[in-house]
């Protein structure tokens, strides 16, 4: 395993980005998302630093962006320019010599032997600020968890270092949620256990938590929060563990034939790029937000593994089946979930 791992995190990537392409947006607030027009359906893809004082945040219905920041310039999502800018950053990494573990369009793990890892990192943002104009923080930890964890500390474009000599002095009083790979629901849960900070749950009783949560949940969520991650950087290509469609309606579906036809559409599309990718689905989830933004999701496992669109389609179709809920719909999503190793 390499002596440090530096977490390279794009700062604002997608509006960075459109500002690259608008100067004269630069220092104003800018929110990407949908087609660009906040009178439509829709969420924020990114907001630029000056719209997130204004409580703009990726997920938020553009709708609520434009009332909280009426001042904001709205755009249209462009993937395919985001995704450019995305490989010249990457092949920015990738001319240091090291091996870069890509995790999306505006982040990646690095492995690094370096003596001086503060000097690497002050070379990566140098490479991908004369590649791209983009800004860049980097975060440097002893292994995954750590860099990413310490890139939050360094934003924006700056450098941190977080170890396991610091981790406590750093992370110990904050709460749980801190941590990578830990949400509010399962915060809210370790709280009513009476563990509050990261530091509560470095302490805890691996046994005891495993009693409660889980025999693999429990012992990975005080590993976590003690700082310790042995996966290692690797550059093997990601293979996606799923893929989905998805739709938001600009009126309510308030006839749930409606909604039907439309789940089965989606189903098929999903059948059609499962058959792209050549594996078979083991599970089908269908997703549904009511109106005005209440999300539910139902699942439906295959008998075996498959592929073909009509099991794909009624299963999507049982898993619909699941909501009792006729409430109008403003959104429906399709996901297939892959069998692993390809089985």
């Amino acid at each position: 395993m390499a002596r440090w791992v530096l977490h390279v995190d794009l700062d604002q990537f997608i509006a960075a980005v459109e500002v690259l392409r608008h100067p004269e947006l630069k220092g104003r607030p800018v929110v990407v998302g949908g087609d660009g027009d906040p009178a439509k359906r829709g969420v924020v893809s990114t907001a630029s630093y000056e719209a997130r004082e204004y409580g703009v945040h990726s997920g938020l219905p553009l709708r609520t962006a434009a009332r909280r920041c009426p001042d904001a310039v709205f755009l249209p999502v462009d993937r395919g320019v985001y995704e450019a800018a995305s490989d010249e950053v990457m092949a920015a990494l990738r001319s240091l010599g090291v091996v870069v573990e890509v995790l999306g369009w505006d982040e990646a793990f690095l492995a690094v032997d370096d003596d001086d890892p503060e000097t690497v990192a002050e070379e990566v943002r140098r490479r991908v600020r004369a590649a791209t104009g983009l800004e860049c923080t980097v975060g440097i930890g002893q292994n995954k968890l750590q860099a990413k964890l310490a890139t939050g500390f360094g934003k924006p474009a700056g450098v941190f270092r977080l170890t396991t000599a610091t981790w406590f002095d750093v992370l110990g009083d904050r709460p749980t949620d801190a941590l990578w790979g830990i949400g509010a629901k399962t915060a809210e849960r370790l709280k009513g256990l009476g563990i509050a900070t990261v530091g509560d749950l470095a302490a805890a009783d691996p046994g005891v938590l495993a009693a409660e949560v889980g025999p693999a949940t429990g012992p990975w969520l005080v590993r976590l929060a003690q700082g310790r991650d042995r996966s290692p950087v690797s550059d093997a290509p990601r293979v996606p563990r799923s893929c989905g469609r998805e739709t938001t309606y600009q009126h309510d579906l308030d006839d749930w034939e409606d909604v039907r036809r439309e789940v089965v559409r989606l189903a098929r599309r999903v059948a059609g790029d499962v058959a792209a990718d050549g594996r078979d689905v083991v599970r089908v989830i269908v997703k549904v937000r009511y109106a005005p933004f209440t999300t539910r999701t139902h699942g439906r496992t295959l008998e075996a593994p498959a592929s073909g669109p009509h099991r794909i389609e009624r299963a999507a179709l049982a898993a619909l089946a699941e909501f009792t809920g006729r409430r109008p719909v403003r959104l429906l999503g399709v996901r297939a979930e892959f069998a692993r190793d390809g089985a």
